[in-house]
């Protein structure tokens, strides 16, 4: 089974969260609706903006835990070489 890496934030340059997930689009429901992470919750964060599939979970726990030692600009980088408009990528998981 795959796994997902992904960036939920509350605005555009807002509070940057980095989960991983095997089922993105349930993982981003739950953030959603408040049943996600206690840090999602307390932020207000539910704009998909950033998401990157991996072949294995394990990988995808790999990258996961490698973002997270980045520095901000280089995560805000790699939102906006894909995703420059900061759009909620949650209606192309659909």
């Amino acid at each position: 089974m795959g796994g997902w890496v992904y960036i939920m934030t509350n605005k555009r340059h807002g509070v940057l969260y980095i989960g991983v997930t095997s089922d993105i689009s349930s993982r981003t429901m739950q953030h959603r609706s408040g049943t996600g992470s206690a840090f999602c919750r307390r932020y207000g964060l539910d704009v998909l903006v950033y998401a990157e599939r991996h072949e294995t979970i394990t990988d995808a726990i790999a990258r996961e835990k490698a973002m997270k030692a980045w520095k901000r600009a280089w995560k805000i980088e790699l939102i906006e070489k894909v995703n420059p408009d900061w759009d909620d990528y949650f209606e192309h998981l659909a």
